[in-house]
C-alpha cells in the first residue's frame, strides 16, 4: 500500500517536470511562433507588391493591347501605319535578403510579347495591306526595399514598401539601349535617370526620391539618350497614361535630336513632349526602343530595351 501511494505521488511530479522542459524546449527553439518564416515574408512582400498602384501602373502601359497609332511613315520596304506590342506576363520571380528590419528585393517579370505592325506597301497609301506579327520575349526587373511593419495581426501586413527601383529591361540582346532619361516637369524640378534599378522611388515617408506629383493638363518633356549600332533612326516611342484597366493610354513617337558617332555605333537622343490627362491617379511613362529596321522589315527578329517611369496626376 505505502509503495503504491508514492508511486501514485511521484507521477503526477514527473509528468508535470517533463512538461517544463517541454515548453522550455519550445520557446528556445529557433523554428519557435516568434521566428520570422521565409516563406510568409515572401508572401506578405509579394502582398505589398500586389497592392503598390506605382508598381501596378507599369504593365498596363507597357502592354499596348493593340496596334496604336504611330506618328509619320518611313520611306522602307514596308510602309508602317500603325504599331503596337501586346504584353502578357508568363512568370514572376521574386528574390530578397534581410538586414535587420530591412529587405531587400528584386522582382524579375517575363513577358511574351506579340509586336503587331499594320503596314502599306504603298508609302503614298494609308491603307492597310498587311499585319506583321513578330513574337518576342522580354523581362523587366525592378529592386524594391522593404521595412518590418511590427503588425503581427495579419502575416500578409507584416512588410511594407518603402522604395521602389525604376523597371528597365527588354529582349536578352538589343543593339540598341537606353543610356540615360531626362524629365523635364512642368513645376522646374528635373529627373535625370542614369540607372533604373538603382533610381529609387519613395513610397511613403523617407530619404528616397518622391515620386512625381503632377498638375492635371501640364507638359512633360522626356529627353531619351541611346546607344545604338545602327546609323538610321531608331524606332522610339512613348506610351503614358493608361489606368490599371489600360483606360486613358497614349502614345507618341519621339524625335531624334542628334545623332553622333561614337567607334561602330552611334549616340543618339530623342525628345518628346506629352500632356498629363484629367484623371487622377498613379501612371507609368514607358520608353521603348527599337532598331528601324524592326518596324520596317518585316523578318528582323525584334530587339528592344524599355525604361519606366512613375507618376502621380494630382486630384
Amino acid at each position: 500500500m505505502f509503495k503504491k501511494r508514492l508511486f501514485s505521488g511521484i507521477l503526477p511530479a514527473l509528468l508535470f517536470a517533463v512538461t517544463l522542459i517541454l515548453l522550455a524546449g519550445c520557446q528556445s527553439s529557433p523554428t519557435g511562433p516568434n521566428t520570422p518564416q521565409s516563406s510568409s515574408d515572401q508572401q506578405a512582400m509579394l502582398k505589398a507588391v500586389d497592392s503598390d498602384s506605382a508598381i501596378a501602373s507599369f504593365e498596363p502601359n507597357y502592354n499596348e493591347d493593340q496596334a496604336m497609332n504611330i506618328l509619320g511613315k518611313t520611306a522602307t520596304a514596308i510602309y508602317p501605319l500603325k504599331v503596337g506590342q501586346k504584353m502578357r506576363m508568363v512568370s514572376r520571380n521574386f528574390t530578397y535578403t534581410m538586414s535587420g528590419d530591412t529587405a531587400y528585393g528584386t522582382l524579375s517579370n517575363t513577358f511574351e510579347g506579340v509586336l503587331y505592325i499594320v503596314a502599306s506597301y504603298d508609302s503614298t497609301s494609308r491603307q492597310k495591306d498587311t499585319v506583321i506579327q513578330k513574337p518576342f520575349t522580354t523581362v523587366i526587373t525592378r529592386n524594391i526595399i522593404f521595412v518590418r511593419t511590427g503588425d503581427t495581426t495579419l502575416p500578409q501586413l507584416k512588410w511594407r514598401i518603402a522604395a521602389i527601383s525604376l523597371p528597365e529591361g527588354g529582349t536578352l540582346n538589343s543593339n540598341v539601349v537606353i543610356t540615360k532619361v531626362t524629365v523635364f516637369l512642368s513645376s522646374g524640378d528635373t529627373l535625370v535617370v542614369t540607372d533604373p534599378n538603382s533610381y529609387y522611388l519613395s513610397r511613403g515617408l523617407g530619404w528616397w526620391r518622391a515620386i512625381p506629383h503632377i498638375d492635371r493638363n501640364k507638359p512633360v518633356t522626356v529627353q531619351v539618350e541611346i546607344s545604338s549600332a545602327y546609323a538610321d533612326t531608331d524606332f522610339v516611342t512613348l506610351t503614358n497614361g493608361g489606368d490599371l484597366k489600360g483606360m486613358h493610354r497614349e502614345k507618341m513617337k519621339f524625335d531624334l535630336i542628334s545623332s553622333t558617332p561614337n567607334g561602330n555605333g552611334y549616340d543618339k537622343v530623342y525628345q518628346q513632349t506629352f500632356i498629363t490627362h484629367q484623371w487622377p491617379g498613379y501612371f507609368h511613362a514607358v520608353i521603348n526602343a527599337f532598331p528601324k529596321q524592326v518596324i520596317t522589315d518585316d523578318s528582323t527578329p525584334v530587339e528592344s530595351n524599355s525604361w519606366g517611369i512613375p507618376y502621380f496626376v494630382k486630384w
